[in-house]
């Protein structure tokens, strides 16, 4: 079962009063105790409340209330999921919050998530099992990996700086645990590479000339809301390729577009209505 484990607010938290690094690295050793036994799911910290607001519904009407919020003591300050066997199991870590925190006067409350067994059977609670069913599905990340003929550090270096990204792996054959398993001539090449997109990864590396083949039937999708901006990443991707459907006005798009660019890769551009 699952435990929230509420630090509650007092004056300094709501003042902003920023933690030590003394402090944070005692926190990080508490959870870093607490996952080593498996218990700690993850944590955070909370900004003051005059940062946050409340959205209040009045006959269905929601009416948004500006932080502030008073007493500090029935405030949040942070929190932390725990994933134990029982109430007391929850206790016994609490117990364990680092007496550095406020000189040791801290408070702290536990509170069990609900599971779904708590509910009567019934058409509400089966939406939220399928659903839970349906997320439980989802991989932990789903990226974009392609192969190149030889030009993968060149093409992403390209992707990168076009797309605003951050080129976070640019690793070679020759550099790779795999060096000794390939030809002389493909060291240099890379073996692995990776552009990060906010958080979503371009991938790829660079295939034997003799198992190279051109991508065909599918595309790298992305959308902008500045249209403008859509244009701009059309023609840099268009430059030294080939356009496939002009960027256009289409019946699903206020702009849209495709091309091929110039090293063999198909894009698929976005744009919504602005504004």
């Amino acid at each position: 079962m699952q435990f929230m484990m509420i630090r509650k607010a007092d004056t300094s938290t709501e003042q902003g009063d920023m933690p030590s690094q003394a402090m944070l690295s005692e926190m990080s050793a508490y959870n870093e105790r607490m996952a080593a036994a498996g218990v700690f799911v993850t944590g955070s910290g909370l900004t003051p409340t005059r940062e946050g607001c409340r959205i209040e519904f009045s006959d269905g009407k929601p009416v948004v209330l500006q932080g502030p919020f008073e007493p500090p003591g029935e405030q949040i300050a942070g929190y932390s999921i725990l994933e134990v066997a029982s109430l007391e199991e929850a206790i016994h870590w609490a117990s364990q919050w680092p007496t550095m925190d406020a000189d040791g006067n801290v408070r702290l409350e536990l509170r069990r998530y609900f599971d779904m067994e708590d509910f009567e059977p019934g058409a509400g609670i089966e939406r939220h099992l399928q659903l839970e069913a349906s997320l439980q599905k989802r991989p932990d990340a789903f990226n974009v990996y392609l192969m190149f003929d030889g030009r993968c550090e060149q093409a992403l270096n390209f992707y990168a700086e076009l797309l605003g990204g951050v080129v976070e792996d640019m690793m070679t054959y020759g550099n790779s645990p795999a060096a000794g398993e390939v030809p002389a001539a493909m060291h240099p090449l890379i073996i692995h590479g990776a552009v990060n997109l906010g958080g979503r990864y371009l991938m790829g590396s660079d295939m034997p000339a003799d198992q190279y083949q051109v991508p065909a039937s599918a595309s790298v999708q992305i959308s902008y809301n500045d249209v403008a901006r859509g244009e701009a990443v059309f023609n840099a991707l268009a430059d030294g390729g080939q356009i496939e459907m002009p960027f256009a006005e289409t019946f699903w798009a206020y702009r849209f577009g495709a091309v091929r660019d110039r090293f063999g890769v198909d894009w698929m551009i976005n744009c919504d209505q602005p504004g």
